[in-house]
């Protein structure tokens, strides 16, 4: 982190545009569900215990086509995040904004309470995309 700052203050120092991005395409978020005239309704990143839709939004193509939900679940005890469900999806190549909801294969359920780190991952199970969500009793 340390070498990461003194480049940007040297670039910085030297008359170079330096433009830091928080996090980069694809972004992935969360709604209460999708509905095809109104859109995403309900969206957050604090829910209660049931079932939510995954959002995730790109300015470019995903160019993926099996996909995974991946749920991590934060251990208070351990401090760190333990696996708790994945998902199976398929999507086409040429999408650029998808939803994944509860489906026959596929519940989409948090059924504890707690903070859950959430993956898209592409087939060979390498991060897409990823985001924080909390849920509530």
């Amino acid at each position: 982190m340390k070498k990461v700052l003194l480049l940007v203050l040297l670039f910085a120092g030297l008359g170079f545009k330096v433009e830091l991005i928080a996090q980069s395409e694809p972004v992935l978020y969360f709604c209460e569900k999708y509905d095809s005239d109104k859109g995403e309704i309900g969206v957050s990143d604090r829910f209660s215990k049931g079932y939510l839709t995954v959002m995730v939004k790109c300015d470019h193509t995903l160019g993926l086509k099996d996909v995974h939900i991946q749920f991590d679940k934060y251990n208070f005890r351990t401090g760190e995040f333990d696996f708790y469900k994945k998902y199976d999806y398929t999507v086409e190549s040429d999408m650029s904004y998808v939803f994944f909801a509860k489906n026959s294969d596929s519940d989409l359920k948090f059924e504890e309470a707690g903070f859950y780190r959430v993956f898209l991952l592409d087939d060979n199970d390498n991060t897409v995309a990823s985001s924080l969500i909390e849920i509530v009793d």
